[in-house]
This record gives structure tokens, sequence and C-alpha cells, in this order.
């Protein structure tokens, strides 16, 4: 495995991981800034910004822009998350010279032109609109803003349609200027790519990123509570979540394993209690998020009103079941799950540059393959139970949408989970 980073004169950072046998490469820069870093009055900044990018540099049309990188055959895109912003590109390894190219052109030679900006404003709209009529989207984002209640952790990446409309050229530079700086910005590349082939392009197109250093991220909060929004649809859909761990939190593996029992498959706790079982539902699982100094672990579930009652008691005792006892075999076949995911991960080429980049906020370096099997394989039944218990007594976070009167309420969660 052929992993190199560099650290460039003005603190951008270029990490690779070359894959020879690969005819394409995949290639992000990923800025430390997401909805998390936004003002109050920033409310959804990031995510029109990502957008923006894309409409036009004071050297390529929004059309040239996608003409260019079509014509030979690649593709780009990006994605805004809760704390970094990611700017995507896959090409044939001969063309990631132009790749990079249009990826440093649309960051650093945006022309925000005042008509795309109105246009691209309604498109956002339209996304907002979007996810407001799919209930199962809407109950994650109501989740982590409950969990995180006032902060911007917690605020939906989208925005809302008042703060989007409101915003304007000025809003977007000034933003730009204060979060888009050198040491924020990692180049990762995997696939068919030579690292100092990237870095040579690296050196030219990124210098006038600044050195500058980024503001400083509010301590989040978890705070747990109810969001219950009583609607006329045909299933409840609800989050059932508590503080999680953290992406240096040493219990980090032993959070990840412990949503894999609990439900991160058809073996699952969860799944075989409640789906096949019972009955109760059709999709029932877990997960865990993890940011840089807290985390969310959550169950979704999705029920009928009828079961709805039932629901919530029955996954409470699943939950107490893992706080008794982990089995071997059980506790083997998740580590098993865990090490697949991450080593399916490393022949996708887009996904690896993402790890890469991820790794290297994280961490300031590259974790290696074997030493994240060897953390997994470390962790224990008594280590899965002791984070369990850790996760399990913060205070509960319930967010549901659906004919919810007959479900169980946050207080009595928290009552009955204490009971032995």
């Amino acid at each position: 495995m052929s992993i190199a980073l560099t650290t460039l004169g003005n603190g951008v950072r270029v990490v690779t991981h070359e894959m020879p046998d690969l005819y394409t490469a995949s290639l992000s820069i990923q800025i430390n800034a997401g909805s998390r870093d936004e003002r109050a009055d920033q409310h959804g900044l990031s995510h029109l910004l990502e957008h923006m990018a894309f409409k036009g540099t004071h050297s390529r049309s929004a059309l040239e822009i996608v003409e260019s990188i079509e014509a030979v055959g690649g593709d780009l895109n990006a994605a805004t998350s809760v704390e970094s912003t990611t700017y995507y590109a896959r090409v044939l390894k001969e063309n990631i010279d132009l790749g990079i190219d249009i990826l440093a052109d649309i960051l650093g030679n945006s022309k925000i032109d005042s008509k795309e900006l109105e246009r691209e404003q309604h498109v956002i709209l339209q996304e907002i609109g979007a996810a407001h009529d799919t209930p199962d989207d809407m109950v994650f984002d109501h989740a982590l803003e409950t969990a995180f209640d006032g902060q911007a952790i917690g605020r939906p990446i989208l925005g809302t349609e008042e703060a989007v409309t409101g915003f304007q050229k000025a809003h977007i530079t000034e933003y730009l200027e204060s979060h888009y700086h050198a040491p924020s910005m990692i180049i990762a590349a995997s696939g068919g790519v030579k690292h100092d082939q990237l870095v040579g392009y690296c050196e030219n197109l990124f210098s006038t990123f600044k050195n500058l250093s980024a503001p400083q991220r509010d301590v989040a909060r978890y705070t747990g509570g109810s969001y219950i929004d009583d609607k006329p649809l045909e299933q409840v859909h609800l989050i059932l979540g508590f503080e999680g761990i953290a992406y240096h939190d040493e219990d980090i593996y032993a959070a990840q394993i412990l949503s894999g029992i609990l439900g991160g498959g058809m073996s699952s706790r969860l799944f075989q209690e409640i789906r096949e079982k019972r009955g109760l539902c059709y999709s029932i699982y877990s997960f865990h998020w993890s940011f840089s100094d807290t985390g969310f672990f959550g169950i979704y579930g999705a029920t009928s009103e009828e079961d709805c009652q039932e629901l919530m008691p029955v996954t409470l005792d699943v939950i107490k079941s893992v706080l008794d006892d982990i089995d071997e075999a059980e506790l083997s076949k998740t580590k098993a799950q865990v090490k697949a995911a991450l080593m399916m991960t490393l022949e996708n080429s887009a996904a690896r540059a993402d790890q890469l980049a991820r790794h290297v906020h994280t961490f300031g370096h590259v974790r290696t393959t074997e030493d994240i099997l060897q953390s997994v394989n470390k962790v224990g039944k008594n280590e899965i139970i002791a984070v369990a218990e850790r996760i399990f007594s913060s205070p509960p976070t319930l967010s549901a949408i659906g004919p919810v009167q007959k479900l169980m309420r946050a207080d009595s969660i928290k009552d009955y989970l204490s009971k032995a």
C-alpha cells in the first residue's frame, strides 16, 4: 500500500494512495468547514456555497466546467456535512491534471454571479421542500437538532427557506474568506495517481490560498430531549438517540461494534427480535455518527400506529440485553462485519480518498489498515458493555413523526432504562 502525505508551503496537505492497477483516479478536496461552522445568520451557507462553486469561475462558465470534465469521461460532485465540505472529481489517470485544475478553479476563482445565485437559491428551496416531504429524512434532522439543542452542530445542513433566500454574494465571499484557508484544506487522491506529480500540480494551483487559521468551533453540548410531530401518516418514523463517541475517543471501535450487535444487519438483535420474531416493523437499525468532540448513537424504526405502543418497550429491552451480556460468537461475527466494511472501502477509490482526508483531518496522518484492524480485534465484550453503559446512561433523544399518540415519551424511556 503506497500512501504519501506532503504539506505545501502554505499549509495545504496533499495525501495519496497509489493503486497501480487502476486506470482511474478519484480526487477530492475536503475543507474542514461545514454546517457546524456557521453562525446563526449563516445557516445553510456552507451548502449554498457548495452549489455555487459549480456555477462559473472567471475562466470557465458553468457549462464549460461540466463540458470540460465530461469531454474526457469524468464527473464532478460535492457534498456538505456537519464538519466538512468536499468537492470531488473522478477521471481517467491521464486526465488528473484537468481534474485537479477544475477543482482548484471552482474553489479559488469562483465568480458568484448574482443571477446564478438567485437560480441556485431556488434550486435549494426545491431541495428543502423535497426533504420536508420525506419524513424518514426529516426525523434524522430533528433528532440531531434536539440532541444538540440551540447549537450549530444540530442545525439542518440545508438551512431554512428564509435564510437561503436572504443570502447575497457578500455573505458567500465573507464565508469563503473566513473558512477556505490552506491549513483547512486537504487534497486527497486514490487510484492511478502519482504522488509527486499531483503535488507538483497542487503547488501551482493552490498557492493563492492563505495560511490562516479558521474560526474556533464552539464545543458541543449534548442535551437530549424530544421532538414529536403528530402527522396523519401511515407510519410513525422515529429515532431513539443518545450521546455517542467522538473520533478521537478510544471507545470509538467499541461503539461501532455495539451498533453492529444492536442493529447492524439482519442477524442483529433488533432486527431478529423486532422484525423477525414480532413483525412490528419493516425497517429497524442502529447507527453511530462521530464528530470531532462528540457523537450521536441512534436507533431508527418505522411502524404502524397500532404497533407503535409495543415497539419502544421491546427496543429498550433489546438495549438492556446488551448491558447484561455479549455472546462471544456474536462479538466475533460483528467484528468480522466491521473489518469487512473497512476492507471493502479500500477497494473503492472514491471512498478511499474520503477516508484519507478524514484521517488527516482527525489524526494528522493516515492510520494503517493493520493498526485499525488491531484496534477492532482488541475490543472485548467487557469494553462493549462499558461503552453501552456510558452511551445509554446519557439523556435520551426522541424524534418522531407520524401518528404518535401511543408512543412512549422521553421521560418514560429514561425511567425504563434505569430499572434493573
